[in-house]
């Protein structure tokens, strides 16, 4: 039996704002959708043929996540079939900056020869 563990006296750090904002973006397509709801509202299916290679299961959820952060705001229409359409909210337009300087980067190396990038690690 080991020795009890004994609580800290000492006041957690504050958190981080990188990882409060990465937090935000975490999970897969996150910021693919924040990308394709930039120009304005979608409905889902218009977000399904923006993003083909995401499934309805995994959108499905990544819009209830974003949601749930504040960054989209949901909205039934009033159609028969029932819909709805996703916008960004002022925190989710806030992100675009940071979304298009990763863009700016993944591009960069993209056209950069692999043997380059590590030759340069």
């Amino acid at each position: 039996m080991g020795l009890p563990l004994r609580k800290s006296k000492v006041a957690p750090p504050p958190i981080c704002p990188l990882t409060e904002c990465m937090a935000l973006l975490r999970g897969a397509w996150a910021p693919n959708v924040i990308w394709w709801l930039r120009a304005g509202p979608r409905r889902f299916g218009e977000l399904r043929h923006d993003i083909p290679r995401i499934s309805a299961r995994v959108l499905s959820a990544r819009l209830r996540e974003l949601e749930s952060r504040g960054m989209i705001t949901r909205r039934v229409l009033d159609t028969s079939p029932p819909s709805a359409e996703y916008e960004l909210t002022e925190l989710g337009l806030e992100l675009l900056p940071a979304i298009d300087a990763i863009v700016k980067v993944g591009m960069k190396l993209k056209h950069e020869p692999r043997a380059r990038r590590r030759a340069n690690a």
